[in-house]
């Protein structure tokens, strides 16, 4: 018989970093997709904050006769010093005008999906290890404050922060091992060191197009 063993070599891994923001601002719902993905310059961090799943205890015969935990939902924070055009809209602004130089506030604010990267490090390959790709789904966000302060001799630039909500979109078409359907999902996590990396390159050409960028759909992900 043989033990466990911890920290071998290869196996000290960890995770750091959030880069390749991608803000796709246009639900479709001909293909149940969100198009029109933008390029997110300037993010400083995601912050993912799931919350629910919480026990509901049920007692009988005065003992624990079982529990029942709430519906899970996915929440997370953006921290940027800028943001797309494209995200007005989303935060809740209009454009007036054909050049968008004027925006009115307090407007309906736009659902939309968004992509990521963090980065996985181990002792071996340090941050060239691989990465992770974060695709988030249906989200809205809430208003949020800004800070002007005066400019001094140790001036810093703001970083906006928005909190962000989600509605989960179905899983069409995929069962699990024991043939049942998935829930409804609001983020999908790929890690590049475990999946097909010419499937995971084919899905960073449909991400980050220049021309025509959209997030695909949990069902056309895993295809």
């Amino acid at each position: 018989m043989s033990r466990f063993t911890w920290d071998n070599t290869g196996e000290k891994m960890y995770e750091l970093g959030d880069k390749n923001g991608v803000l796709y601002p246009n639900y479709v719902a001909a293909s149940k997709r969100f198009e029109g993905g933008v390029p997110w310059n300037g993010l400083t961090a995601v912050t993912e904050s799931p919350s629910g799943a919480e026990a509901n205890t049920m007692y009988a015969d005065d003992i624990k006769y079982g529990e029942i935990r709430s519906a899970e939902e996915f929440g997370a924070t953006i921290e940027a010093y800028t943001y797309p055009d494209e995200w007005a809209e989303c935060d809740g602004s209009k454009a007036l005008g054909a050049n968008g130089g004027m925006l009115i506030g307090q407007q309906k604010r736009k659902p939309f999906g968004f992509s990521y990267v963090s980065t996985v490090g181990n002792d071996v390959d340090g941050m060239d290890h691989g990465y992770k790709l974060h695709l988030i789904y249906n989200a809205t966000a809430s208003p949020s404050e800004k800070s002007y302060a005066t400019i001094n001799d140790s001036p810093e630039a703001i970083t906006f922060s928005w909190e962000l909500t989600t509605t989960p979109v179905a899983i069409d078409n995929l069962v699990d091992n024991d043939g049942k359907p998935y829930k409804p999902t609001a983020i999908i996590t790929i890690d590049s060191t475990k999946v097909d990396k010419t499937a995971l390159n084919a899905l960073e050409d449909i991400l980050y197009d220049e021309e025509a960028a959209y997030l695909p759909t949990p069902y056309e992900v895993y295809s």
